[in-house]
């Protein structure tokens, strides 16, 4: 007998055979555990309130409020009739929750083959879609009743190299578990086979184009898309991000369906600030087609102040001596049918451990912070500028002229720029005067430029001091203030008629404490000298001294709520001191004067370019104050304290036009009709041939 000998290619191959069947053994999921519960499984498919309160009752432990019930009502008819809702919940309303699994239940039951989950930022999203991942993985109920899904996530025991192998009846499940995306597997039979779910931050680039192709070669685009949140706090202070985000949910997002198709869409949220994205979308006149719904923690407040004011002072007096506020809650407790009366709260059991109703928890967000309150949690925030004026961002359209950028009219006289100094940018802005003040904003910018159409101070790049590299701050701004000025200076300025404008004065801002010397150095040693002014902005409010005050001394420099005094301030340079509360109103006064008024104040270019712009124009409001015997337009910040710098260069190029003899008429608040010139198509043409 001739036994043959295994050879060591014979036993590589035994090894490999193994490892096939096991490999084999281990990918194949056949057969799928039976449903446990089907008459549960029916029902909580039928209805979203009962799929919550069945499969995730330690998430909504609470009793649902009246909001809940007609959000969660509202965010069925969305998934159900491809409506669209923007809806803005009390914070901590849970709205995040109820999304994640509004997500869930839609693809559980394949209501919609891709489905979107949208939040502030693309961080924020993946972690929702990771607590949705969680309840797929380890929730047991879920697993009972529907195992055509989470019976193959749980076969990949969190090993997401498994998913690639992984086969039910020899077919690939092409599970993909990917940080923002998640595909259910593909199983014969089941209505959530390969139905993908996909999350995005409020970014452009992250939501155009999104598209997936199905095991079966169908191209599938979303048919569902939930916005959870979409602003960041820091975003709803910004005018330009707050345009931005809208034009993002109203271009790109509902466009995601594709043509001819339609897309439901349902925005939760919560209003941070006055005119913030929230506040956009739940305008039924502006956004009709979200259909906005405001909720609020109080539809009304108690009726009794005096006793509340009571109770303020004895929880405040009881914590600032390292109470635990038990002293107010057994006064609310004594007094509670009285201090309840007229409130009406919208989640009764909404309220803390120490607390004994939903009234005095929403009595107490109140007293701790009375505008987080009423934004927050009211969805009602208070506006800092109702007694007072201020620039509306939609009035650029109106003062838009329509001429190209760098258009000056022939009747201009003479330009001025100004030059407002920060860590980061240079902020500028060039005008044309007539010298009845008509003005024309014929440019503005920054230095360096940046790359962006939407940007605030804190989060521009690049920066000076990432453009000058391995300099000093002082150094980058010296640098800075050099390039942008020979720029200015060197620039050929053109009226419409052809001939030559000067550039007759810049201002540049000395106000910034460290770096005014530098200011006054950089100004000091430039060759366009003579026609540089170092500023100072002054805040003259109604109790201060007012400039007709100030008794002239010899060779002062007296104008319009500006003075030039007679001295050297720093390195030979004289400065000029400027009341900018009164040009500030001046500046607005301009901008809001109607079309052929004599110091009417335009903007080239078309409106939609000026939004950032017209961001820092209505970053102020003023209100009128009395003291002294006389009256004040007193400028004040917003308190989302949003970017200002453009306004600050309008008014020093505004400054910078009355010292160099520009004036309103006589009688200055009487509206003088003048014929002012309106673009036409062939003016443009004409003016564009020429620059070019």
């Amino acid at each position: 007998m001739i036994i043959k000998m295994r050879t060591y290619e014979d036993q590589k191959e035994d090894i490999r055979r193994r490892e096939r069947e096991m490999r084999a053994k281990t990918q194949e999921i056949a057969p799928l555990p039976p449903v446990v519960n089907p008459r549960r499984k029916k029902k909580a498919l039928a209805s979203f309130r009962v799929f919550c309160e069945t499969y995730f009752a330690d998430v909504f432990y609470l009793k649902w409020s009246k909001i809940h019930l007609d959000v969660i009502d509202k965010i069925e008819r969305v998934i159900r009739n491809g409506e669209i809702y923007a809806l803005a919940m009390p914070r901590g309303s849970g709205k995040s929750s109820l999304f994640s699994l509004a997500v869930i239940w839609a693809g559980l039951q394949g209501l919609a083959e891709f489905i979107v989950l949208i939040a502030s930022n693309s961080n924020r999203a993946e972690n929702i879609l990771k607590d949705m991942k969680t309840w797929l993985e380890t929730n047991e109920l879920l697993l009972e009743d529907f195992p055509e899904v989470c019976y193959p996530i749980r076969k990949l025991e969190r090993i997401a190299q498994r998913q690639r192998g992984q086969i039910y009846n020899g077919v690939p499940t092409r599970i993909d578990w990917k940080a923002n995306v998640m595909v259910f597997p593909t199983i014969e039979g089941s209505a959530a086979s390969g139905v993908c779910i996909t999350t995005a931050g409020m970014n452009g680039s992250d939501i155009r184009g999104l598209a997936r192709t199905r095991p079966d070669g169908k191209k599938v685009r979303p048919s569902l898309v939930l916005i959870d949140d979409p602003q960041t706090r820091e975003s709803a202070q910004s005018e330009a991000q707050c345009a931005y985000r809208e034009k993002i949910i109203k271009s790109d997002i509902l466009g995601m369906a594709g043509p001819g198709k339609k897309l439901a869409c349902c925005i939760a949220m919560t209003v941070v600030a006055e005119n913030d994205v929230a506040q956009r979308l739940l305008d039924r006149t502006k956004n009709p087609e979200f259909r906005g719904e405001r909720y609020q923690l109080l539809e009304a407040e108690p009726t009794n102040i005096a006793l509340w004011d009571e109770y303020r002072q004895i929880r405040e007096a009881e914590l600032k001596n390292d109470g635990d506020g038990s002293k107010a809650t057994a006064f609310y407790r004594e007094h509670k049918k009285e201090m309840d009366a007229g409130a009406v709260p919208t989640w009764e059991d909404r309220f803390n451990d120490d607390e004994i109703s939903a009234v005095q928890h929403a009595m107490n967000l109140k007293f701790r912070d009375l505008e987080a309150f009423l934004s927050e949690y009211q969805n009602m925030p208070a506006r800092d500028d109702a007694d007072g004026e201020y620039f509306d961002v939609g009035h650029v359209a109106a003062v838009s002229n329509r001429f190209p950028i760098g258009y000056i009219p022939d009747t201009s006289q003479f330009l001025t720029a100004f030059v407002d100094v920060h860590k980061n940018l240079l902020f500028w802005c060039l005008c044309a005067w007539e010298m009845n003040f008509n003005g024309v904003v014929v440019n503005y910018g920054t230095y360096p430029k940046q790359r962006r159409s939407y940007f605030q101070l804190s989060d521009a790049s690049p920066t000076l001091t990432t453009t000058f590299r391995g300099v000093s701050l002082e150094t980058a701004i010296y640098k800075g203030l050099k390039e942008l000025i020979e720029g200015l200076f060197n620039e050929s300025y053109m009226r419409e008629d052809g001939a030559d404008i000067p550039l007759q004065r810049v201002l540049i801002d000395a106000n910034w404490g460290p770096m005014a010397d530098l200011v006054y150095q950089f100004i000091s040693e430039s060759p366009f000298r003579a026609r540089i002014t170092p500023s100072h902005g002054l805040y003259i409010g109604a109790s201060s001294k007012p400039f007709s005050e100030f008794t002239p001394k010899k060779g002062d420099m007296v104008g319009a709520h500006w003075r030039i005094p007679n001295e050297a301030a720093r390195r030979s340079l004289r400065r000029v001191l400027v009341d900018t509360n009164y040009w500030k109103s001046f500046i607005l006064a301009r901008l809001k004067a109607g079309e052929g008024d004599i110091g009417r104040l335009t903007l080239d270019g078309a409106p939609e370019k000026h939004t950032l712009f017209a961001s820092h124009l209505a970053s102020e409001f003023c209100v009128p104050t009395h003291a002294r015997g006389r009256r004040v337009d007193e400028w004040k910040e917003r308190s989302n304290r949003p970017d200002n710098h453009w306004l600050d260069c309008l008014v020093g190029c505004a400054v910078g036009a009355s010292i160099s003899g520009a004036k309103l008429p006589d009688g200055q608040d009487v509206k003088i009709k003048r014929t002012r010139k309106v673009a036409t198509f062939s003016d443009i043409k004409s003016f564009a041939k020429r620059v070019k």
